[in-house]
């Protein structure tokens, strides 16, 4: 007799970069390809179109950014089975695409972060942010605490805040010494491990994902080898973001209509 299918269904997941840039799209592949994941799952990248900001860097970006994708008829030209919003921030393309495509799991790197820290700590440990241009310390500190249902002028004594590297998105991969973008991510990086008992440190850009090295770096310098190699987590957004959209897609298809 053939054989039969008994179980098993592939798993389309699209990593969605809403700016223009191909090179920040091609600076996420280090990090998609290091995925075990990669081998039961389909991951697609996607560039937003030219009409989409080259980087985003604060709220008009936001706005203009999710404005292009969804004018694009292109970003979804597969039947995908959920979608990471590669973009660190509270992004609104997010709940739109929530709304608009409600049999897609969808998150975005910046709520797939928070949940990844959270879920990291131990009673007495805190977390925090290095990301890049200061516009993101009020936007970043605002949207933790709306994502975790807490009012904006409230303390959260789990979440140590937000630092910055003075950088725009772009710089990570066009122009900028590397020198320079090593030393700026070192110096926000110790300012952050400063402030309480760190445990988790998320790089708060797309245009991070491989520096993780560099991080480990400050922590070493600052707190010692054993803390910054053995007990420090430092969380890249996209890795996080494919993650906990995979594990949406299980919960989706324990949904009797969806499986």
């Amino acid at each position: 007799m053939p054989s039969q299918l008994v179980k098993g269904k592939t798993t389309k997941i699209l990593v969605l970069n809403p700016n223009s840039s191909q090179a920040m799209t091609d600076g996420m592949l280090t990090v998609i390809n290091s995925l075990d994941s990669a081998y039961s799952t389909e991951i697609h990248t996607y560039t937003g179109p030219s009409s989409a900001p080259a980087s985003i860097n604060d709220g008009n970006d936001l706005e203009e950014s999710t404005k292009a994708v969804l004018a694009d008829p292109s970003f979804l030209d597969s039947p995908f089975d959920g979608v990471v919003v590669a973009c660190f921030s509270a992004h609104p393309l997010v709940p739109s695409l929530q709304n608009r495509e409600r049999h897609l799991a969808v998150t975005g790197i910046f709520e797939a972060s928070i949940q990844a820290a959270l879920s990291l700590l131990r009673p007495s440990e805190t977390w925090g942010i290095v990301t890049t241009g200061k516009f993101w310390e009020k936007h970043l500190t605002d949207g933790v605490k709306e994502y975790v249902g807490a009012y904006k002028v409230d303390e959260n004594e789990k979440f140590a805040g937000v630092e910055s590297t003075g950088l725009n998105a772009s710089d990570f991969h066009h122009g900028v010494d590397p020198a320079v973008i090593r030393q700026k991510l070192k110096e926000a990086t110790k300012r952050l491990l400063a402030k309480s008992e760190i445990a988790c440190i998320v790089m708060g850009c797309a245009g991070m994902a491989g520096l993780e090295e560099i991080i480990r770096e400050a922590a070493k310098e600052e707190m010692g080898e054993k803390f910054a190699y053995n007990e420090l987590h430092v969380i890249d957004g996209v890795r996080a973001g494919i993650m906990q959209v995979e594990q949406q897609i299980r919960y989706h298809r324990l949904i009797p209509g969806r499986s």
